[in-house]
């Protein structure tokens, strides 16, 4: 019966279900926009906590208004009361997203706004998240290791701050400011899956933490935010540069795909892919090991050109194409690339949460639910008559 299904915009792709302040991705130009602001300039002038403040609160921030913010993410940066014995009761192999899914809602009691219906209340809720989720990232793997949680540091920044708490090292000041790099690239991009998972469950008027937990199981699944570890998967099966060609002609003869090619909505290479690639090998030669990075660069121009002979068309590398290779150089465990993702994405994900619930610029339905075509089951598009259970 499936061959008789009708296909009715799978996916929602091109369907605009809302209308949005907070971002704009430009498909055939190569540009993401936040809030106006192309995120090339972020990457190069900026921070991750301005970011999050121009998101959260819908313009740039004085520098005296910076400066408190950040003091504000500082005050709420540590592991929630009841937080460390939560880690240490999980199994040591559970999965970090789990973890970190499970673990939103131990923020809820230490934040006194929390469920309060007005946009200050979320406002601050979206800082307790920010904050908590890093804490919660970094005291996990630290936990699993056997090892105790890091305190963070008062003079270190948010992406700074992550990797010491991660490591328990004062990170290189170059490597900081990669990893704050990465975060601003990753803080915000339009109604992707996760992204719309969060505004749908604001849309019933459940809190932001609640939203901010579906989200991340959103996140957790290998088409979203696992993408990057199955590019640093494929980067591994490869090993070498000998094999680049073999497994890129095998991959496409077998209906397969190579990861981090390809985009629901690039019709270009994605912009921040452009920005991770230099980091990326940077970090490389920092570390006097560039083979990721050079299995990444050769494997996208065998990929994009077997690809174009074989299609006819071009295909184009994302964000998680060139994340992975850096991720890895830096020492960021395979496992803990999504929660990453998710300690920068959440900034994007609350400011949607807001927007969905209290932005008046646009009228919107109170709660999204969408219709479906039912087209029968296994007795056919009509009713099925019921049959006594002794009887079938």
């Amino acid at each position: 019966m499936d061959e008789c299904m009708p296909v009715i915009n799978t996916g929602l792709r091109g369907v605009e279900v809302a209308s949005t302040r907070i971002s704009q991705v430009d498909a055939k130009a190569g540009k993401l926009i936040y809030r106006g602001h192309l995120v090339a300039d972020f990457a190069e002038k900026s921070s991750f906590e301005e970011v999050v403040f121009l998101l959260l609160y819908e313009r740039l921030p004085q520098k005296e208004e910076l400066a408190d913010f950040t003091n504000r993410l500082k005050q709420k940066r540590g592991l929630p009361p009841g937080g460390l014995a939560y880690l240490k009761s999980i199994p040591k192999d559970a999965s970090p997203m789990d973890v970190l899914q499970a673990g939103v809602s131990l923020l809820v009691p230490a934040d006194p706004h929390a469920g309060a219906n007005s946009m200050e209340a979320a406002l601050g809720s979206a800082e307790f998240l920010v904050a908590g989720l890093a804490a919660l990232i970094a005291a996990w793997e630290r936990t699993r290791k056997g090892l105790a949680p890091v305190e963070p540091a008062d003079d270190l920044g948010h992406a700074a701050n992550f990797l010491y708490m991660l490591t328990g090292k004062r990170p290189d000041s170059k490597v900081a400011r990669f990893f704050d790099t990465t975060l601003i690239l990753h803080a915000e991009h339009s109604f992707n899956a996760s992204t719309f998972t969060a505004r749908q469950v604001a849309s019933t008027r459940a809190h932001i933490y609640a939203a901010v937990s579906a989200a991340i199981g959103s996140l957790s699944g290998e088409l979203h935010g696992g993408a990057n570890v199955r590019v640093m998967e494929m980067l591994k099966s490869i090993g070498n540069l000998e094999n680049i060609d073999a497994y890129v002609n095998k991959t496409f003869e077998a209906g397969g795909k190579i990861m981090g090619l390809g985009h629901a909505v690039y019709q270009v290479d994605d912009p921040r892919a452009a920005i991770l690639a230099p980091m990326a090998k940077a970090m490389g030669e920092m570390k006097n090991d560039t083979l990721w990075y050079e299995l990444s660069t050769r494997l996208e121009q065998a990929a994009k050109q077997a690809f174009k002979k074989k299609k006819g068309r071009d295909i184009f590398v994302n964000v998680d194409f060139y994340s992975a290779s850096l991720f890895y150089t830096m020492g960021i465990p395979m496992d803990l690339f999504t929660p990453v993702f998710a300690l920068a994405r959440v900034s994007g994900w609350a400011a949607h949460v807001i927007e969905e619930k209290f932005a008046t610029s646009a009228p919107k339905p109170v709660l999204y639910r969408p219709g479906a075509a039912y087209v029968g089951d296994y007795c056919g598009p009509d009713e099925c008559p019921y049959v006594d259970l002794d009887d079938r």
